[in-house]
């Protein structure tokens, strides 16, 4: 819309010449602007909307402006009307017509019935309500209009923007939650049963609010951008649907991970089978000869060697009786749940297998310590030696006997070693555990 211009003394036929061409404009200007706010889609949604909160309370003062506004623009056309008349009374206007057009023009000469302005429930530009009729000059008019204009502009924009936005929005999103539901519950995720379950009832009922709440009142959920004056400055207000948005997508994450093990879940089982099926032989294995051991290894201790962990079995029966019923839900945390457990039983069978058989393995390398001695004593031709003969002798009884006392026979093959290095002029042999160079051969061998 135009500005008007500035008051002065009587104005010469020029000037009233230029004034009407510049009033002139400004009634198109401001009838094309009111013509549009009239068939501005978001004016005709709210006047056709039950509103309520804030949007209720604003619109209600934007159909008061609006109808003011009409109201001034009348009275505009009217002056701008009688104006023209008085100038098309003659080619050359008179002192008397140029007083009067001077008065129109400049002057507070446009009436407007206060009883509309208290109708249309505006207030005026007085503050006046109730008065019975309102006077103004075509710039105070022009003015007061623009701010009608813009106030009620704004309102029906940002209106229209939030209904613009956000509905198609949250309809596109509840279509994919609603195809998300059909998904869960194909897949046994449902309310009360699984979290995800839950969390879609919850999504439904957030997003049927939030629809009805945009609908119904749109500005409370617009944000006016900061130190903007122009109508419809800011942004729908995004957040409450973001969130659901976010916990949404959550949700499917969830369901994909469901759908998976139902892809995948029999051979999982299978594998389970095999890792404490391997558990249960090595503990078997570890059992059995944990008894050679106590034969044939005499003052030594023997760890106990549990039995299989049945607790794990019963959570495998459970887990195929998931899969047979379809309970995806409940299926995936348990076969993750028991992956770990099944690892953590096999590693411990094995060391246990270990513990057990480590006397075994402590023989065996004394016998293979006392064997490279003697090839080595005989290989400088040493090996008829009495004492070394009957020192390995009394070794190899211990080491070759059941049951075996493996700290005596230590002993015995190193009472061995140091004779055997004595005669070969070596230094003194490894204590037990330890190499030297004297019997780097024997420790090769």
């Amino acid at each position: 819309m135009g500005v008007a211009g500035s008051t002065g003394p009587v104005m010469d036929r020029d000037e009233v010449d230029r004034a009407l061409a510049r009033l002139g404009a400004e009634h198109e200007a401001i009838e094309t602007s009111l013509l549009a706010l009239q068939d501005h889609a978001g004016r005709r949604l709210l006047e056709g909307a039950e509103l309520t909160g804030v949007t209720k309370e604003r619109w209600s003062a934007a159909e008061a402006s609006i109808t003011l506004l009409w109201t001034y623009f009348d009275a505009y056309t009217g002056a701008l009307r009688t104006a023209r008349e008085i100038r098309s009374r003659r080619r050359w206007s008179s002192r008397e017509d140029l007083v009067e057009l001077t008065e129109l023009l400049r002057g507070e000469s446009v009436a407007v019935a206060g009883s509309a302005a208290a109708t249309a429930g505006a207030p005026t530009l007085h503050g006046a309500p109730g008065r019975l009729s309102e006077r103004y000059s075509l710039i105070t008019l022009v003015d007061r209009m623009n701010e009608l204009y813009a106030s009620s502009l704004d309102m029906v924009v940002a209106a229209d923007a939030v209904w613009s936005a956000l509905p198609a929005r949250i309809d596109l999103l509840s279509a994919e939650l609603q195809r998300t539901r059909r998904l869960a519950h194909s897949v046994g995720v449902r309310p009360g049963e699984h979290p995800a379950g839950d969390d879609l009832e919850r999504i439904t009922r957030t997003l049927t609010k939030l629809r009805e709440q945009v609908v119904s009142d749109p500005l409370a959920f617009w944000v006016r951008a900061e130190g903007s004056s122009a109508p419809g400055g800011g942004r729908p207000d995004t957040t409450v649907y973001d969130r659901e948005a976010r916990a949404l997508e959550d949700v499917r994450r969830e369901i994909d991970a469901v759908l998976t093990v139902r892809q995948d879940a029999e051979q999982r089982i299978v594998r389970l089978r095999d890792v404490l099926s391997r558990a249960d032989r090595t503990l078997a294995e570890a059992r059995t000869a944990r008894g050679e051991v106590l034969a044939k290894i005499a003052a030594t201790e023997v760890p106990v060697v549990s039995g299989p962990p049945t607790a794990l079995q019963e959570q495998l029966a459970a887990a195929a009786e998931y899969r047979r019923q379809a309970q995806w839900h409940r299926l995936s945390p348990l076969l993750e749940s028991l992956e770990q457990k099944a690892e953590d039983e096999l590693l411990r069978a094995r060391e246990s297998l270990a513990a057990v058989t480590a006397p075994l393995a402590v023989r065996a390398e004394l016998r293979g310590r006392l064997d490279a001695y003697k090839a080595k004593v005989a290989r400088h031709g040493l090996a008829e030696d009495p004492e070394l003969v009957e020192r390995y002798e009394k070794a190899r009884r211990m080491l070759w006997s059941a049951p075996c006392d493996l700290r005596v026979a230590e002993q015995a093959v190193l009472r061995y070693q140091q004779v055997a290095a004595e005669l070969l002029g070596t230094a003194t042999p490894r204590v037990p555990g330890q190499g030297g160079p004297g019997d780097r051969r024997g420790s090769d061998a």
